[in-house]
């Protein structure tokens, strides 16, 4: 059963994104059947999180759709969203195969740590947003499982321990973070862009570069003086790692046939990730390997070790769609006749996000439902820019605060401390402080959107 399972999500993955190459939005809808009746049918195989919100989103857009709220259109959009979400992480997720191939990504760690010691939490911070914007969760796995590795072999246990744990993946952690600030193959840019044409990554990216820049300068400020016990007890390389080379050309070659893509086809930078990625790595595993069925059949392993994170993003865009469906249109339009009320609505949706995020609702949830919002809004006179930016500061903020959210669970797991010390005790203080100078930088985004629009 698992087999099958394996394909059938694979070919979801292939069918959403012919459906994108095609323009078929009735193509992708289909897609998404098969996405929900393979998760359905794998029920048993996902944790309890990602079943239950599964089962609660597709019970509200029947019982939505039974009492004639939502119309053919609107289950159409929420099959097609929820292929769309659940292909991005399933073909982005696809570079985690070449992580066993290449020594350096095993030795990262004794990489990263090279080098002086005040300069390695933005080191860590900056290097894990660069992998996360390939990698995906596969950042989390590498580098949380790496370093659990690292620490067996070398016998770091104690307080030594919890001090590499902290210093190392709280760093990684809110490097991951700054992906939805900064990458074209963040989920929070391919929604806000997918739902708002009038926007692009490029639009984004220089307020997301402020952003990032900021809670990195706050980080390091909090953290500097950690790093300095486990720079003392790192392993020194003579060398670069085997591989090296080839691994930064792999990279680039991804990101030239994403550009491409866009500067040829017009496409979105996010829709273009999810083109290249899958298509580079099996090209170079084909080349590596130059066996068909096996190369295939570890694609199709691999994108099914991500089931539980593409079942959340299938069921968030299907809940999202549903309940944005039945919010009346003009709801929110009365804020948009005053002056302050574009930057009020940008701060309650950046807010939103780490507050829900810290009571179990995680964030691709809350944001598949204001993104739902914003068409009608900015359909009645809204710039869409300062809304956006705020959105994807707060997606990032609740990334670090959110104890059930995938990145956060990950650290826990594999350095075995408690989510809600990972969550409150090693990111809350970060977060209050970072806070109110991103509501500054929101309200002169606001000020500024008009020029820049």
């Amino acid at each position: 059963m698992n087999a099958i399972l394996q394909w059938l999500v694979s070919m979801a993955v292939l069918t959403e994104l012919v459906a994108i190459c095609l323009g078929n939005r009735e193509l992708s809808a289909f897609a998404g059947g098969i996405f929900v009746a393979a998760f359905l049918i794998g029920a048993g195989r996902l944790q309890g999180y990602a079943r239950m919100l599964l089962v609660l989103s597709l019970a509200v857009l029947g019982g939505l759709t039974a009492f004639g709220s939502l119309g053919t259109g609107q289950l159409v959009k929420a099959a097609s969203d929820a292929a769309f979400y659940s292909a991005f992480l399933g073909s982005l997720g696809m570079m985690q195969c070449l992580v066993r191939r290449f020594e350096v990504l095993r030795r990262i760690h004794d990489v990263l740590l090279g080098g002086r010691p005040g300069w390695l939490y933005p080191k860590y911070a900056l290097v894990s947003c660069g992998i996360a914007s390939v990698l995906s969760f596969g950042m989390m796995n590498l580098l949380c499982g790496s370093l659990s590795e690292t620490l067996r072999e070398r016998g770091i246990t104690g307080e030594s321990r919890l001090q590499w744990l902290r210093s190392v993946l709280i760093s990684a952690l809110r490097g991951f973070a700054l992906v939805p600030l900064v990458a074209p193959t963040s989920v929070a840019v391919a929604i806000l862009t997918r739902e708002l044409p009038q926007l692009s990554w490029s639009l984004l990216l220089p307020f997301g570069v402020i952003a990032a820049l900021l809670l990195v300068s706050v980080g390091w400020v909090l953290e500097r003086h950690r790093f300095r016990q486990v720079s003392s007890e790192r392993m020194a390389l003579e060398s670069w790692p085997a591989g090296t080379g080839r691994l930064v050309l792999l990279i680039l070659v991804v990101f030239a046939v994403m550009a491409a893509l866009v500067a040829s086809t017009g496409l979105k930078v996010s829709v273009a990730a999810m083109l290249a990625v899958p298509s580079v790595t099996l090209l170079y595993m084909l080349g590596q390997e130059w066996r068909l069925v096996p190369v295939l059949r570890e694609g199709a392993e691999q994108v099914w070790t991500m089931n539980n994170e593409m079942a959340i993003f299938a069921a968030s865009a299907i809940l999202g769609v549903a309940l944005s469906g039945v919010i009346p249109a003009d709801a929110l339009a009365g804020l948009l006749q005053s002056g302050s009320g574009v930057f009020l609505l940008a701060v309650v949706g950046m807010l939103m996000m780490p507050m829900f995020s810290m009571i179990g609702v995680i964030p691709i949830t809350v944001l598949s439902v204001q993104a739902g919002l914003l068409p009608d809004l900015v359909a009645g006179g809204m710039n869409p820019l300062p809304v956006a930016v705020a959105l994807v500061i707060g997606f990032s903020l609740a990334m670090m605060l959110s104890p059930f959210g995938p990145s956060v669970m990950l650290l826990s797991r594999f350095g075995q401390v408690s989510r809600w010390v990972v969550a409150f005790r090693w990111n809350g203080r970060f977060v209050l402080i970072a806070v109110p100078l991103l509501l500054v930088l929101t309200a002169l985004v606001a000020w500024l959107a008009p020029t820049v629009a």
